[in-house]
């Protein structure tokens, strides 16, 4: 998992905006559209990255359809402490 996490959040060019959005959904769970507008990104952008966070299973989809919430796993959260180190070797 850990070698995920780096991989997906920081070996990849797209990884400082997923992980811009696993710490939106850390701190409460929201949609695409609520994420988009909240971290001024394109919609398309958002969907995109947490397409890739979902297929690595770095966040979960909560409900269903268009309104559907992202959350992180509970993989991620038992390896927090990884994220936070991405997260301060790439800001």
């Amino acid at each position: 998992m850990k070698g995920d996490l780096w991989y997906v959040l920081a070996g990849t060019r797209g990884g400082r905006n997923r992980t811009r959005l696993l710490q939106a959904v850390a701190e409460r769970p929201r949609n695409a559209n609520q994420l988009a507008s909240a971290l001024d990104l394109d919609y398309k952008t958002v969907r995109h990255h947490l397409q890739v966070l979902q297929s690595n299973g770095i966040v979960e989809e909560g409900g269903g359809g268009y309104g559907a919430v992202y959350l992180p796993s509970d993989r991620v959260r038992h390896h927090w402490e990884t994220v936070e180190e991405i997260i301060a070797k790439t800001d």
